[in-house]
């Protein structure tokens, strides 16, 4: 069985790499390397499944061998990288879809489309399902992201429809884990550095608002449907939804701090958009998924670099069910 990942050295990708290779699967991995990391993939370097090449997927996508799979996972995912970039955003969601399901249509593999929650705008709708068309703004500034992951469904779609390709489409909400960059913006990177730097927690809006987290192995193990089962077309799946709500103290658990005392509350960007009062719920055994996050030495808050595995829940005075909301009436940071 041989597998193709587009944005391997990404958060997402790189722990896609792991599990397809702990379930023997040959893997090549794409990746250019404009917010993937190649360290995110050092433990993997002379692995004899493993083969990885840097490669921009806007350029036509060719695979030394056929495959029976392929994940196209690469895009720059936080607001911050997609403001920075946001042509390339929409090309990499655009033409990067279309050569990779070039490759799928040519070799019959089935194909696994990333998309995301921000599919839905400025939803009016919470929890959002499937059959909700979403409120969006297809010229505000966020719209680089949100439109091209559109497009990029239409595209796998249309390509389900008209040539039988079997397609299954993720919206991804909000997930976190080891190998996040710890400079990336968003919510739990943010809370849980500025709990190791002894920083207040910085949370915008009133208060009120809630959303959801996934912890990474869960989506990798419940929300990639591209490992078995029968041929689909349409949505697989939205990891994160529903439950209930989370926010800066689940951050101050995870990096080990004391609480949330001294929570900072400016105003909300106007790029913000309201959070979704929903959670997802893991099954499995209990572990700290935030604790797995974080790490208590303040290394990944000192250098920007990425957040490294470390057991800190008991520190936090407890364990945290991985995928469990902790009660909080705070709102993300910024615009992520």
């Amino acid at each position: 069985m041989r597998a193709l990942i587009t944005g391997a050295a990404g958060f997402l990708g790189s722990h896609l790499c792991d599990r397809l290779l702990q379930e023997g699967w040959e893997v090549e991995g794409l990746d250019n390397l404009l917010t993937g990391r190649e360290e995110n993939l050092a433990h993997l370097r002379g692995h004899p499944r493993f083969h990885f090449r840097r490669h921009d997927v806007t350029r036509p996508v060719e695979v030394s061998e056929p495959v029976e799979l392929v994940l196209h996972f690469a895009s720059p995912a936080s607001p911050r990288d997609y403001l920075q970039n946001p042509i390339h955003t929409m090309k990499v969601d655009s033409l990067g879809t279309l050569h990779t399901l070039g490759v799928a249509k040519r070799y019959g593999a089935r194909y696994v489309l990333a998309s995301t929650s921000e599919v839905y705008g400025d939803p009016e709708v919470h929890p959002q399902p499937e059959e909700y068309w979403g409120h969006v703004n297809p010229v505000g500034p966020r719209s680089v992201y949100d439109e091209a992951k559109r497009f990029a469904e239409a595209l796998a779609t249309a390509y389900h429809r008209e040539h039988g390709v079997d397609v299954r489409v993720l919206r991804i909400f909000n997930t976190y884990g080891p190998r996040m960059r710890s400079d990336d913006g968003r919510a739990v990177p943010t809370f849980i550095v500025q709990a190791l730097r002894g920083e207040p927690l910085t949370v915008y809006g009133d208060g009120t608002q809630t959303r959801s987290f996934c912890y990474v192995d869960d989506l990798v193990e419940g929300g990639v449907p591209g490992r078995g089962g029968g041929r689909a077309g349409g949505h697989g799946a939205e990891p994160g939804q529903p439950g209930g709500g989370a926010g800066p103290q689940a951050g101050a658990a995870g990096a080990g701090a004391g609480g949330c005392a001294g929570a900072h509350r400016p105003p909300a960007p106007p790029a913000g958009r309201p959070a979704a009062a929903v959670s997802g719920h893991h099954p499995g055994p209990e572990a700290s998924g935030l604790g797995a996050t974080g790490d208590p030495g303040g290394r990944a808050a000192a250098d920007g670099g990425v957040l490294r595995p470390a057991a800190v829940g008991a520190e936090a005075g407890g364990r945290v069910p991985r995928g469990t909301a902790l009660k909080s009436r705070a709102v993300l940071p910024g615009p992520g």
